[in-house]
């Protein structure tokens, strides 16, 4: 990751104001096309993990978000994640558990994902949790870094093939966070 970001790879279509390379989506797509023609697909995914966790928070994160998040997730000084898919949910988003329930100046978030590219790796996690009532009116994208107390790593998921980038289970157990994650 560090040696991606050093080479300018990690930042490719995201702003220089917030650590990124600059340049367009298509720049990022090109970079890539030519890692999976290299034959490193895999290693396409892994790295790429971040052109889905860091989107939500450069397009509706606040600046604070901005300045703590995205510089560390763009430099490869963390690995992020996106968390989306749960046991039972599959690609049904509105249909979620994972549960974030505002207690004073915090969220305690509640629940599990699965199928989470880079997620045994992750230091930061962008998940979609529940925060209102049922259907896609009622969830929202928390960032959690995952040294917070309550968070759990389950298993690495087993694939075939593909083995450069981690899939992960993902647990949350009254896990705190301030309510401007």
């Amino acid at each position: 990751y560090t040696q991606a970001a050093e080479a300018g790879w990690l930042g490719i279509g995201f702003p220089e104001e917030v650590g990124g390379s600059g340049g367009t989506l298509v720049e990022m797509l090109i970079m890539t096309e030519e890692l999976t023609r290299s034959g490193s697909p895999g290693m396409a995914a892994s790295l790429g993990s971040l052109a889905i966790a860091a989107p939500p928070i450069l397009h509706a994160g606040t600046e604070e978000q901005h300045k703590t998040w995205l510089p560390k997730i763009l430099s490869g000084e963390w690995i992020a994640a996106l968390a989306v898919t749960e046991p039972g949910t599959g690609s049904d988003v509105a249909g979620i558990r994972t549960r974030a329930v505002r207690d004073g100046d915090e969220y305690v978030v509640n629940g599990a994902k699965t199928f989470i590219t880079s997620g045994i790796r992750a230091d930061y996690v962008t998940t979609l949790v529940r925060t209102g009532g049922e259907g896609m009116e009622g969830v929202s994208f928390l960032g959690i870094e995952t040294d917070r107390p309550g968070f759990r790593r389950g298993r690495n998921l087993s694939k075939m093939g593909w083995l450069a980038s981690d899939t992960a289970e993902l647990f949350f157990s009254d896990v705190r966070l301030p309510a401007d994650a």
